[in-house]
């Protein structure tokens, strides 16, 4: 009994210094509590989601702005449904911040967030799952595998769907907009953040 007093009374200690220390700092949002604990999954650049790290065994078939498209659709070189349930691997270290059926055209979605520095965030997201082999609030290392690419059942070609957006917890939207505020082109902002990115931030 006095064990179990003890490690209630510790939790309970534990909470309030957590509290206490993310009330002054004025941590609002659960990444935000998440990365200030877990400093370990701060972003150590990006790599591709399939093939990875290089993206070998696939090619971009529609093109981040081609017909107005938000993302990169990857697709196996094999063609037709050749990649149906090929591993789909997180970009980079970051935080689990959505897994759900969007149903329609979207299927399987996961969403995670990667602190790029100080108080700066970009997220992820990979659309028509077959699986998805993660959880809202945890954590995730680049390369870790997060799903198997799918056809959101069966309205596609099997292939992934990827959208890196600059402005965190946009609605999910409908994958092609002429406005792409808030959207980068996925391909070069991976090309461009190859290396650990807190030490770039640092160098500055």
């Amino acid at each position: 009994m006095k064990k179990i007093l003890l490690t209630l009374f510790s939790v309970l200690c534990v909470a309030i210094v957590v509290g206490s220390l993310t009330n002054q700092i004025n941590l609002t949002e659960p990444h935000e509590v998440f990365f200030y604990l877990n400093q370990e999954y701060n972003a150590e650049g990006f790599d591709f989601p399939v093939g990875s790290p290089n993206a070998i065994g696939y090619y971009n078939a529609q093109k981040f702005g081609k017909n107005n498209h938000l993302g990169d659709d990857w697709n196996g070189t094999g063609g037709g449904n050749t990649d149906l349930g090929d591993d789909v691997f997180s970009v980079a270290n970051g935080y689990v911040s959505e897994v759900y059926d969007a149903g329609g055209g979207w299927g399987n979605i996961v969403r995670i967030i990667h602190k790029t520095g100080q108080d700066n965030y970009v997220e992820s997201l990979y659309a028509h799952l077959e699986t998805m082999n993660v959880k809202v609030g945890e954590g995730i290392k680049k390369g870790a595998l997060l799903g198997a690419i799918g056809n959101a059942g069966g309205i596609y070609w099997a292939h992934l769907h990827l959208e890196i957006r600059n402005e965190i917890g946009l609605e999910l939207g409908g994958g092609y907009s002429s406005n792409k505020e808030g959207y980068l082109d996925p391909t070069k902002f991976i090309e461009g953040n190859r290396k650990v990115m807190w030490k770039k931030v640092r160098s500055n």
